[in-house]
């Protein structure tokens, strides 16, 4: 392109792929340009509205011809609606892109040509899926809005219905707001400080279908709660537990450190393939209950521990994956820094019955390397982070304890890439990369990967 690029530029361009967060990237000559809710194959016009030294972005202002790959989008706000950028790519598209996400991940951060990455999992069922919401509250006393941010924005777009949400929990975000609006509960300003009600969040159990709901307030003083407690019990089927988390920090950060339960008891719980799991309002667990037992079962197929087997799974959190190696291995040690994750693996552990586990409370960045002190030599190795990935020290401290397997689960493409690197360089190399799609509609994926020590 000869014309110089500068914000308000109007042009016509191809869109030819995605980056990581899903916007579609055309070129301008040799300059990349990044435009929201459009779709590789996309021919469009498009505004410039922010140019830098190696790349731009830009805004749709007219579709010109749509990508094959292109479908009507499900939700009536999803153009301004931050929470799921894919809705209006086929779900077949959405693989595609996401499987060539990590393998572009993989071979240009990595440096690992041809990796093997296997035809990624998608699945059956790619909406309603999430056990899990927390919507900012907003609006004034009387008109409470709750939903996504717009993009780019910490504006609250209201959502009356998330189509990638379980409908339990469109039930409760609807009873919240319309129970809150009755109570005269002010939301929270996060501009201001002032007002009470932060967030709404809540929890189902899939397969269960046990309800949490856990209100974030900015004050420990909650106006009529017993009456609002009460509302929920009869307004939100399944629901087992109500949480009030308080946090009157002005933060971006959704809970607070202070959590008190205020109806019912503190946990849902649910199962995934035949256990039984305690999960309180803080604890991770998979938004996507079938395709979770999906990945699971792939983690102990890489692992394949025996009846003699030690297995270390770092980052376990609540012991899910700990529990289904238990099953094979003859022990398992998890690591998790959260000291209630590990309360409650401990719960889950002895809900089922297994007495070939344990959990250790801290980071893992400090325990690996007394792990390894005290002797321990483990068979494999399970590392399941965080979107970060795995600092230096905690694979430095896994090599030391130079396990036959390590079986790597991240739900972030580029610092896996960067992690295998690491552990190539260590003597690892890679057996298999399986892609599984947790996040439909999104252009999150989840790997789990088979490193081998030569």
């Amino acid at each position: 392109m000869d014309k110089e690029v500068t914000k308000g530029t109007i042009c016509v361009m191809g869109i030819t792929g995605t980056n990581h967060e899903g916007e579609g990237v055309g070129r301008l000559g040799e300059l990349r340009v990044f435009v929201p809710s459009t779709v590789p194959g996309d021919e469009v016009r498009v505004e410039i509205d922010e140019v830098k030294s190696n790349y731009a972005r830009g805004r749709v202002k007219e579709i010109l011809k749509p990508s094959p790959d292109r479908v009507e989008p499900r939700c009536g706000v999803f153009e301004e609606c931050g929470g799921c950028v894919w809705q209006a790519v086929s779900y077949e598209a959405q693989l595609n892109y996401k499987s060539d996400q990590v393998v572009q991940a993989l071979s240009r951060i990595g440096g690992i040509k041809n990796p093997p990455v296997a035809p990624i999992i998608g699945a059956p069922v790619p909406w309603n899926y999430r056990n899990k919401v927390q919507f900012p509250v907003g609006g004034r006393r009387g008109r409470l809005k709750a939903g996504c941010f717009a993009r780019g924005t910490h504006e609250i777009v209201d959502v009356a219905e998330c189509f990638i949400q379980h409908q339990v929990n469109n039930r409760v975000i609807a009873a919240v707001k319309k129970i809150m609006e009755e109570m005269k509960i002010e939301p929270y300003d996060e501009y201001t400080g002032k007002g009470l009600l932060r967030h709404i969040m809540a929890r189902v159990a899939h397969n269960t279908g046990e309800a949490m709901v856990v209100l974030v307030t900015s004050s420990p003083y909650l106006p009529s709660r017993k009456a609002i407690v009460r509302r929920l019990f009869e307004e939100i089927p399944g629901l087992v537990s109500v949480v009030q988390n308080i946090n009157s920090r002005k933060t971006n950060v959704i809970l607070g450190p202070e959590t008190k339960v205020i109806g019912g008891r503190g946990y849902i719980e649910d199962v995934l393939d035949g256990l039984r799991f305690h999960i309180s309002p803080i604890s991770f667990y998979q938004v996507n209950t079938p395709q979770a037992e999906v990945l699971y079962r792939k983690v102990v197929e890489y692992a394949n521990p025996g009846p003699q087997s030690q297995v270390l799974d770092v980052y376990c959190g609540i012991g899910t994956i700990s529990l289904f190696l238990a099953r094979k291995a003859g022990f398992v040690l998890g690591v998790e820094e959260v000291p209630r994750a590990v309360a409650d693996a401990r719960k889950n552990a002895a809900l089922n019955g297994f007495f070939n586990v344990d959990f250790v409370a801290g980071s893992a960045e400090r325990v690996l390397p007394g792990l390894l002190d005290h002797g321990l030599v483990p068979e494999v190795v399970v590392v399941d982070p965080p979107r970060q990935g795995c600092k230096e020290s905690v694979l430095s401290a896994i090599v030391a304890m130079r396990p036959g397997r390590i079986v790597y689960v991240s739900c972030n493409p580029a610092t896996l890439a960067r992690d295998l690197k690491t552990l190539v360089e260590y003597g690892y190399s890679l057996s298999e990369v399986q892609p599984i799609d947790m996040f439909p509609q999104t252009a999150h994926v989840e790997c789990v990967v088979l490193m081998s020590r030569l």
